[in-house]
């Protein structure tokens, strides 16, 4: 049990504090409500530039790190297609130190050439390292837009190509900072051995006086029902074939979110999943196999990845999969079954519980998808889910059009 308190300051920034007198550490997490999913098609990667961005210096404060360090703090950040996330963890007594920094660049960044070019050419790198240069590193450039072709979900946080990185303005990131990075776009949680007026009084004193921005309306597309499987084939030098397999699922808040994410344990919740006791161990036609969620905020992916065995043609991996998933759809899980994965959701939510920062960016989220104080009901929403529910769920989900392939081909030598 995650115990809140809220607080909207006049300019909209929302506050969530958790009093945890556990620890003499305290966390404190700023969610931007920004995410890939919020780019122009034609300029990606701006909300993962800005990630970099944030920690180049803001209008009053030209070093974000050292300040921190001096004050025995650490930081760090992430971004993904829905959201970007800024988090702090230091002792409970420097924690004003987290208000001043963060305040500061949200009123305003060290906007300059230089510090474009060394974010951008930071990125660019990033760009290369993980994703053109590297082994199996385009997998996700190649599957998003194979399975979205209307929604932003098509392209990856890091963009779809660097060049949209390497044209960007210094206008053009000034205008998405002031569009997005807002105090009406943001939600501040603060968890710790902290008393939450007196954390409400930090955040007025530190933010109340930056001005509400106008935010851009967020009107995306929605993405159409599938309505035939598709397929890619390429051939890339790696040394195993690689079969990777996308099924839409419904957004992070439907309740059959979480009936998804129950089948993939199932499927692959470590060695005892059924994808590898059938296929890597008993049939031996992967040498290792996965499944996941994407965790979309709206209509994401289910997806189904695996390393073929030498040897094994990708449609007898295809068939062998499809055998599995048929089989999920047509033959309940037994109560033994639905126990170990509910147990299994309970116990990572349960763990997440123990750190303050944990708690403090969970709130954050829930916070942004509904209220923080849905944190609670999670145990429960798993519990729910029923041996019919997934075999409702299975039918609809990996009917054959709605599955987008790739076959990730060896090049043979």
């Amino acid at each position: 049990m995650i115990d809140s308190i809220k607080y909207t300051l006049d300019n909209g920034l929302k506050l969530i504090v958790h009093p945890d007198h556990s620890t003499p550490m305290a966390a404190v997490n700023l969610l931007y409500n920004v995410g890939a999913k919020d780019e122009d098609p034609n300029r990606t990667g701006f909300a993962h530039l800005f990630e970099h961005l944030m920690f180049g210096g803001s209008v009053n404060i030209p070093s974000f790190d050292e300040p921190l360090q001096h004050a025995g703090g650490d930081n760090n950040a992430f971004t993904n297609n829905d959201f970007t996330n800024y988090y702090i963890t230091l002792p409970a007594q420097n924690i004003e130190t987290a208000f001043w920094l963060e305040s500061d660049r949200m009123l305003q960044l060290d906007f300059s050439e230089k510090s474009l070019n060394t974010q951008r050419n930071v990125v660019i790198e990033e760009f290369n390292q993980n994703y053109l240069n590297r082994p199996y590193g385009d997998i996700w450039l190649l599957l998003r837009p194979l399975a979205y072709t209307t929604h932003p979900y098509r392209w990856c946080t890091i963009g779809i190509t660097p060049d949209h990185i390497k044209q960007a303005t210094l206008d053009q990131v000034k205008t998405f900072f002031y569009s997005h990075y807002a105090p009406n776009n943001a939600i501040l949680s603060v968890a710790g051995p902290v008393e939450p007026d007196a954390i409400a009084e930090l955040a007025q004193r530190w933010f109340g006086s930056i001005e509400r921005r106008n935010v851009a309306t967020r009107n995306l597309p929605t993405e159409p029902p599938q309505t035939e499987p598709r397929l890619l084939e390429v051939e890339r030098d790696v040394p195993f074939d690689v079969l990777a397999q996308a099924f839409h699922m419904p957004n992070r808040t439907n309740a059959e979110f979480y009936t998804a994410d129950l089948i993939t344990d199932a499927l692959a919740g470590g060695k005892s999943g059924r994808l590898y006791q059938r296929l890597v161990r008993e049939q031996q036609l992967f040498s290792s196999i996965n499944s996941f969620i994407t965790g979309d905020i709206d209509n994401g992916l289910l997806v189904v990845q695996g390393q073929l065995a030498p040897n094994v043609a990708f449609e007898q991996a295809e068939q062998a999969v499809a055998n599995e998933l048929h089989q999920l759809a047509e033959q309940p899980l037994t109560n033994n079954e639905l126990q170990k994965l509910y147990n299994r959701h309970e116990a990572n939510i349960k763990f997440e519980e123990i750190s303050v920062l944990d708690k403090a960016m969970t709130l954050g989220y829930h916070e942004l998808i509904g209220q923080a104080s849905d944190a609670n009901l999670e145990v429960e929403r798993y519990n729910s889910v029923s041996a019919e529910r997934v075999m409702q769920q299975a039918r609809i989900l990996f009917a054959p059009n709605n599955c987008s392939t790739l076959r990730y081909r060896a090049t043979k030598r």
